[in-house]
């Protein structure tokens, strides 16, 4: 009988706010928040994510934002290093390609949510991927909004599909 090898997945959640979401939420937005999420999915000894160039990748915790704050083990997958690479160049062509960023709707955490349901079935956890439509739902993200569309959040690595 064939033995299917199988990948451990993890989701690296980062605070591109480094603390001061959770001290200045209260203040400016009237609710508190935790942090300001980035994050990333590490398969096959890379760390990749999605920004406004594109699907980047790294060796894992190597981005300038650090080690991350805090690490999920999603599971396991199946998929082989040579399948996951395909699909993340349909990804990068499709849905994720440099064009395509969105602070609000199209982000990094938009990306590690497919990601991660694609390898393991399962979502990312709902305080990441809520945090956008909370922070639009008061005042002051509504105007901020215009300036936050603006932003295209890029922690380096390389891109996969050979552009900078």
């Amino acid at each position: 009988m064939d033995q299917t090898e199988s990948y451990p997945v993890k989701l690296y959640i980062y605070d591109m706010s480094r603390g001061m979401a959770r001290q200045l939420s209260p203040l400016m937005l009237g609710r508190q928040l935790d942090g300001i999420w980035h994050t990333a999915i590490v398969i096959h000894g890379k760390e990749f994510f999605f920004v406004g160039q594109g699907i980047n990748n790294c060796p894992p915790g190597s981005t300038p934002l650090g080690q991350p704050g805090s690490v999920v083990d999603l599971g396991s997958t199946e998929v082989s290093a040579e399948l996951f690479m395909d699909y993340l160049m349909s990804l990068a062509v499709s849905t994720y390609g440099r064009d395509k960023y969105n602070l609000f709707e199209h982000n990094c955490n938009t990306f590690s949510d497919e990601v991660a349901q694609f390898l393991t079935g399962k979502k990312i956890p709902s305080y990441i991927t809520d945090l956008p439509s909370e922070v639009l739902s008061t005042p002051f993200g509504q105007i901020l909004r215009p300036l936050l569309d603006s932003i295209s959040v890029n922690p380096g690595g390389s891109n996969i599909t050979g552009q900078r």
